[in-house]
């Protein structure tokens, strides 16, 4: 069983989506913040089977649109980032780097 760490940046990004999606229904944020950390939870078994891009396993959400960039070394899986699939795409890439 691998080990998670999700760094601040993508913290930062989890607040971001939650609160875009309070302030288009409330409650709504709370159901996206717990279903993208029960995600991130399931990369204790499943990561490095996602594709890579941008030097990063990408793992895609079920329920929103939204990727995981992470990556691992040996049982430590750390999440650098968690980007909104509808943004520009020169700019998600531009957050990666």
């Amino acid at each position: 069983m691998k080990k998670i760490k999700i760094l601040y940046t993508a913290l930062d990004d989890l607040e971001a989506g939650k609160e875009f999606y309070n302030f288009q229904s409330p409650g709504i944020g709370e159901y996206f913040l717990d279903t993208l950390i029960s995600e991130i939870d399931s990369l204790t078994l499943y990561a490095g089977i996602h594709p890579i891009k941008h030097n990063f396993y990408q793992m895609l959400s079920k329920r929103f649109p939204y990727a995981i960039y992470y990556d691992f070394i040996d049982e430590e899986v750390l999440v650098f980032r968690v980007l909104d699939c509808r943004e520009n795409p020169k700019m998600r890439d531009k957050k990666l780097y």
